[in-house]
């Protein structure tokens, strides 16, 4: 018997150590969980702009747009470059709404609505992106390809520019750009993988989370 009491004391113990949680308490936990990672989402979405940004400061990234210039796309490149930073303010403006309506959501329903809609606007900003991406990439060696004057460019690349064949040039600049292209797509698609696709996992977690609460 007095085994018996031990383990009953013990038991009740446990249950003080681990009282069951009420549907508001597993909602507020679920609410603050997807507010975070919304706001994550948003906060990642500024650094992916801000950061690849900075490198137009190096000589390096200058010399690599002087060299877009050369190709003759250099006026559909500015119409290409407004219309992709006009979609991306418009995509971190998404975010940042998703953000604040979750922060005030009081509901479930409402809740497991947001996160649906914050799922599409993230596989939409990543389709926007990588397909950004692959336009600028078959851009520039179209702009090569169509660009028949290549002296001024074989002129800075070496300084035997006479002895370089300008067909042979184009045409490993075309591989190169092409072959290069496809590796930081696939790069970049590795990235978003792994940073939105874990967060939309714990976002897709909170919202079987939720669903369960409505059953």
């Amino acid at each position: 018997m007095d085994e018996l009491e031990l383990l009953k004391r013990d038991w009740q113990k446990k249950e003080v150590e681990h009282p069951k949680l009420t549907y508001n308490e597993i909602y507020k936990m679920l609410w603050k969980k997807s507010s975070s990672i919304v706001k994550w989402i948003f906060v990642i979405s500024i650094l992916e702009f801000v950061l690849p940004h900075l490198l137009y400061l190096l000589p390096s990234t200058k010399n690599n747009i002087d060299l877009f210039g050369t190709t003759g796309f250099d006026n559909y490149f500015i119409g290409f470059s407004v219309f992709y930073y006009a979609v991306v303010f418009y995509f971190i403006y998404q975010f940042y709404s998703r953000y604040k309506e979750i922060s005030v959501l009081d509901n479930a329903k409402h809740l497991m609505a947001k996160i649906l809609k914050t799922r599409r606007t993230v596989k939409n900003y990543i389709i926007f992106s990588l397909s950004m991406v692959f336009i600028m990439i078959v851009m520039f060696m179209l702009g090569i390809y169509l660009n028949n004057d290549f002296s001024s460019l074989l002129t800075d690349m070496s300084a035997n520019a006479e002895n370089i064949n300008p067909v042979e040039l184009k045409t490993t600049l075309i591989i190169t750009i092409g072959v290069f292209g496809l590796i930081m797509i696939a790069v970049m698609g590795v990235v978003y993988f792994l940073l939105y696709g874990l967060l939309l996992r714990k976002l897709n977690s909170n919202y079987a989370e939720l669903k369960k609460l409505e059953i």
